[in-house]
């Protein structure tokens, strides 16, 4: 660790150099509205951001794929948004050339770096559909991720399960995610319940069928975001049963 600290250390004085110069409050004001926990950022233009993007591929061209990741760490642990961002764009322009150790190392990223649901989400949106649609991992490879520390890897698995809700079956997926639906985390929920969402949107049915299971027991926040589409009426059998209440 200390080690890729070392080694590293004049790329991530070049991110945290650009970027705290062009910091901006009122982006951070506006920001922070979108981030329950916080918004530990600079206020960083996407202009900005791309720019410090291009100015470490122009200084730092020898880069390698097996080097963004351990890279990637170092930038999350600045503490500031806007260095995450850098790292998942580092990855972003090497998808080419994603393997199961990518993956691996994205879970570090989870596990140790990933500190919010922009990251979380940004990270299962642009670079997790790579490893499924190369077939480098199955939904089953999350598998492990359900009991993470970390309540931002445990959310990207209903998230990232969001890219295969299309072509496996709803059974397989709801069985996955089973263990899930008594999660503590509130993030979880959100993303549980987003995907839940868009499942009931293909296959109804079996939807309902899990989540009348877990009415009494899950937390609301789940069903608030899964029954979202459903007429009041619908909605209405989701509803807590009063002698369940505490």
């Amino acid at each position: 660790m200390n080690k890729d600290k070392d080694r590293f250390k004049p790329i991530v004085k070049d991110v945290v150099g650009f970027l705290s110069t062009r910091a901006n409050p009122d982006l951070v004001a506006k920001y922070s509205r979108y981030f329950k926990e916080g918004y530990p950022g600079w206020g960083i233009s996407d202009a900005d951001l791309k720019a410090c993007h291009d100015l470490l591929n122009s200084k730092y061209p020898d880069l390698t794929l097996k080097d963004i990741i351990p890279l990637g760490l170092e930038l999350f642990r600045v503490g500031k948004y806007e260095a995450g961002s850098i790292a998942i764009r580092f990855l972003m322009q090497h998808k080419k050339a994603y393997d199961l150790d990518t993956f691996k190392g994205v879970r570090t990223w989870y596990d140790q770096g990933v500190s919010n649901w922009a990251h979380s989400d940004t990270i299962c949106t642009n670079i997790i559909p790579e490893f499924f649609m190369r077939g480098i991992i199955t939904y089953q490879d999350f598998e492990d991720w359900k009991g993470s520390e970390s309540k931002w890897t445990r959310r990207a698995v209903p998230v990232a399960l969001l890219h295969v809700r299309k072509t496996e079956p709803p059974p397989k997926l709801l069985a996955f995610l089973d263990s899930m639906l008594l999660d503590g985390g509130r993030e979880v929920h959100q993303g549980l319940g987003w995907f839940l969402r868009e499942l009931w949107k293909l296959h109804p049915e079996p939807v309902e069928t899990f989540l009348l299971k877990y009415k009494n027991t899950a937390a609301r926040l789940i069903f608030q975001y899964a029954t979202e589409k459903m007429t009041k009426e619908q909605k209405e059998r989701f509803r807590k049963e009063k002698t369940a209440r505490t």
